[in-house]
């Protein structure tokens, strides 16, 4: 159900966002291009992890900018239980993601992500069990927040912004969930970088 207004919201708004640039010129602006990427930090119930997004978008207008932005992380974890027991994961895939400034400087994103996963699980020392491998997948639904310090419209720069995000998805596959299942605070820090500019 969240899934489903997670995608029907942002039909809306991109719907909404196409109708008022039509009314206000060309459809497509090189100039509204940006690009950019983001490191990630996660720290869970004995999970720890850190991730990359590069990205490409477009700037509808000063409120909203909808990207592409593939995702890579590594996520490790310590079974405590079983003491020794290590579970080591990688992850990338597909996504897309639109951001909200209700200001220049804050701004709501919703993400989706299709993630491909390899597992690998490494037993203590000394342990019975055997080294294994599975491939997995997981869609992943991330919103919450962020501050920046300020976008601008028509003229973009570059800027900074740090982000908060929660995955919203019921995936237990999810590389933004601890070995118990529950979201973990996404902490996002990057570099947004305005594309053909040109002279001001």
């Amino acid at each position: 159900m969240k899934q489903l207004i997670f995608i029907s919201l942002l039909m809306v708004s991109c719907s909404t966002l196409l109708a008022q640039e039509d009314a206000d010129g060309p459809f497509f602006k090189a100039e509204n291009l940006f690009t950019g990427g983001t490191l990630n930090l996660q720290f869970g119930n004995q999970t720890t992890a850190l991730g990359i997004g590069p990205y490409l978008g477009y700037s509808f207008n000063k409120y909203v900018d909808v990207a592409v932005s593939p995702a890579f992380n590594y996520v490790s974890v310590r079974d405590y239980q079983v003491v020794g027991d290590k579970l080591r994961q990688f992850a990338y895939g597909p996504g897309a993601f639109v951001r909200v400034f209700p200001f220049r400087f804050l701004f709501a994103q919703g993400q989706y992500e299709y993630n491909f996963l390899r597992l690998r699980y490494k037993p203590a020392l000394g342990s019975s069990l055997n080294n294994d491998t599975y491939k997995l997948d997981a869609h992943c639904f991330l919103v919450g927040a962020g501050i920046s310090n300020g976008k601008d419209f028509p003229y973009q720069k570059s800027y900074y912004y740090f982000s908060i995000l929660w995955d919203i998805g019921k995936s237990l596959n999810s590389p933004y969930k601890d070995n118990l299942g529950r979201s973990v605070p996404i902490i996002r820090a990057g570099y947004n970088i305005a594309l053909f500019q040109g002279k001001k």
